[in-house]
């Protein structure tokens, strides 16, 4: 984990969040003692909601029947 004084992180602060969004924490040190950790953050995860569109949608009872013959063909180039 690299270390950088005040004065270089205002200097190469576009670096370093690059380097932090890359995964490599970066610590912050004024006089030589750590002050602050630069990291990246990582995407909030939303849960899985089962049954959200429920009732929303429906579907024609003869949604499967076979098609009639014109169409049929029209599909099959005939």
């Amino acid at each position: 984990m690299p270390t950088v004084n005040i004065y270089a992180a205002k200097t190469q602060l576009s670096k370093l969040v690059d380097l932090a969004s890359s995964g490599t924490d970066v610590v912050i040190a004024r006089n030589g003692k750590p002050v602050a950790r630069l990291t990246s953050l990582k995407p909030e995860k939303r849960p899985i909601v089962f049954g959200l569109l429920e009732g929303k949608g429906w579907i024609a009872e003869d949604f499967d029947a076979p098609l009639p013959d014109e169409i049929l063909a029209g599909f099959e180039g005939r």
